[in-house]
């Protein structure tokens, strides 16, 4: 009995108000229900130790920050609106509409002693003013659900389904797909799996995606100049320049996340040409999937350092789209950013890029197309189509260290056959192609000393046609007197390598074989090329059927550079 006359004694005396004291409140905000009260105060409790939640006489429902002597809060408003770290419309208040304390959890009495704060306060621990709730029965869980407005449960959905467990409408309506994700948000987050979110859970979800969206700062955001609207997480990204048909928005926090809007006058054709472009780029890695038609496209790409989406659309003759890039271990919010950028992106207006808009230096160079760097093969070499269904014959050297081959840019090849001995490969489409020429091979034995010419691609992409390097037939054998081999004299270059050797009629006499690996190597001037013998025989074991040639006469430079063209192609090799 003393001890619990003592305990009632001490909560008398804290309950009374300092002699003399006046106290003084901040009013920072005042909400319309306790739900939404407790979460504003939640939200100061991180940035100040003095919050207090009061119920007022008019049914709403205050919070507060003190309490203070009058002195100190007229300062405290002061400094607080100077720093807009509080509302404009804060005001000094004496408390006398206060009816019964709500926060902090536990803390009933009116009666604190007025404080002066100190000029850095630290913040309070991280679970001082988390809310302790009872633990609720499903029935009770199911009660509480009920009392829930429609705006509060759209916002469960749309955080279940920023959290990757909800694809269903936003109807506010929890029917089995909304249970079934409820289900599986508590059983990745440790819960019983009832399918009815108790309050606490319902105020975890949802304070994580609060959290997630103010991390990210989504805000709308509108470039006049690109004439596009869209919602983009402004705390990662800023404006940075103009290089059309792109505004640049780099990154500010270090992540890799990047968004570009694109705008342009154009049409189908033009539309089609920027698909292309864009898978040219690095900020769309080439695994990932693909999606096209007459008036839009979508490019997904992934890789071990980046992901990236990005839409473009077609309308009234103007082009706009976006891409965003981040890095891999942010793709299960970033990939919800996409959405978002996708669901809101606006365009509208009859304005476009101006091209004259930024530094016409930004965007250019070998290496740059508008600002962006344009992914480069890791080793090019050439090859020529040797039927009519785009078979191309190369070096087997293109092989070695290549996890993805291309014919040009875009063209999927696989390895039809190859003979490692000769260095050769054999390289079929993955698509169905329909080349203007292929070869025409000679089928008896060239002359000694003859004009041959190469074509290949000695300057890798930085040329789009290749080029000819014309010499001379040396020996119809090998160095080591190999019958499969034909000498050549003639200035080439490692691209050059999987090139046709044609004589002065436009014949394919023989493919320039790479340099020997290993310690030995040519003589400068000195090439090597495979025979047309050695060609057939490997060409024939696989089901490629040859052209003879039936050219007679001497091939004009311009009508045998015409010919290189349409059938010598670069063979890419990708990592």
């Amino acid at each position: 009995m003393r001890q619990i006359l003592s305990v009632l004694f001490t909560i008398i005396l804290w309950a009374l108000p300092a002699a003399g004291q006046e106290r003084a409140w901040l009013q920072v905000e005042a909400q319309p229900t306790l739900r939404e009260a407790r979460e504003r105060a939640r939200v100061y409790a991180a940035a100040f130790p003095d919050v207090n939640g009061f119920r007022l006489n008019t049914g709403w429902y205050a919070i507060a920050l003190g309490p203070y002597t009058p002195e100190t809060a007229a300062i405290r408003l002061r400094d607080l609106r100077r720093d807009r770290l509080i509302p404009g419309d804060s005001y000094i208040s004496d408390g006398a509409n206060f009816i019964r304390r709500f926060w902090p959890v536990g803390v009933d009495s009116l009666a604190i002693t007025p404080t002066r704060p100190t000029a850095n306060p630290e913040p309070p621990a991280p679970d001082a003013t988390t809310t302790v709730l009872p633990r609720e029965t499903p029935a009770e869980a199911r009660r509480n659900e009920r009392r829930l407005s429609a705006a509060e449960r759209d916002l469960l959905q749309k955080a279940l389904r920023w959290e990757g467990f909800y694809q269903g409408a936003i109807d506010g309506d929890f029917g089995p797909g909304t249970r079934g994700a409820m289900r599986d948000w508590q059983a990745a987050n440790g819960h019983e799996a009832t399918g009815i979110l108790t309050t606490r859970q319902r105020s975890d979800l949802i304070e994580g995606y609060r959290a997630d969206f103010a991390a990210l700062g989504l805000g709308t955001v509108d470039d006049a100049e690109a004439g596009i609207r869209i919602t983009m997480p402004t705390k990662m990204v800023e404006f940075a320049r103009y290089v059309p048909p792109f505004a640049h928005y780099d990154n500010t926090a270090g992540n890799g996340v990047r968004v570009l809007l694109i705008s342009q006058q154009g049409d189908e054709t033009t539309l089609s040409g920027l698909y292309d472009i864009m898978q040219t780029l690095e900020i769309v890695p080439m695994t990932g999937a693909r999606e096209r038609d007459r008036n839009s496209f979508v490019l997904t790409g992934q890789n071990a350092r980046l992901h990236s989406y990005t839409y473009a659309a077609l309308r009234d003759g103007r082009i706009k789209g976006f891409t965003l890039t981040w890095e891999p271990a942010d793709a299960r919010r970033m990939n919800k950013v996409a959405e978002i950028m996708r669901d809101s992106f606006t365009p509208y207006g009859d304005k476009v890029l101006d091209e004259s808009l930024g530094n016409a230096t930004a965007g250019q160079g070998v290496d740059l197309m508008a600002g962006l760097d344009i992914r480069r093969p890791q080793m090019s070499r050439s090859g020529f189509y040797v039927d009519a269904a785009g078979t191309v014959l190369t070096t087997a050297e293109i092989l070695n260290q290549c996890r993805r081959i291309t014919i040009g840019n875009e063209v999927e090849a696989r390895i039809g056959a190859r003979d490692d001995a000769l260095g050769l490969a054999v390289l079929r489409p993955a698509q169905t192609l329909a080349p203007i020429a292929h070869a025409a091979f000679r089928t008896d034995p060239p002359r000694l000393q003859s004009e041959v010419a190469v074509a290949g691609f000695p300057y890798g992409p930085a040329l789009s046609m290749p080029v000819l390097t014309y010499g001379t037939l040396n020996a119809l054998r090998g160095l080591n007197g190999e019958a499969a081999l034909n000498r050549l004299s003639m200035a080439t270059l490692p691209g050059d390598a999987g090139g046709p050797v044609f004589d002065a009629n436009g014949a394919v006499l023989g493919i320039l074989l790479a340099d020997p690996e290993g310690a030995r190597r040519l003589p400068d001037n000195v090439d090597l090329a495979a025979s047309v013998p050695a060609i057939a025989e490997l060409l024939s074991a696989n089901g490629v059927e040859m052209t003879a040639a039936d050219r007679a006469g001497k091939m004009a430079p311009e009508d045998l550079t015409e010919l290189a063209a349409n059938l010598t192609v670069m063979v890419n090799c990708w990592n």
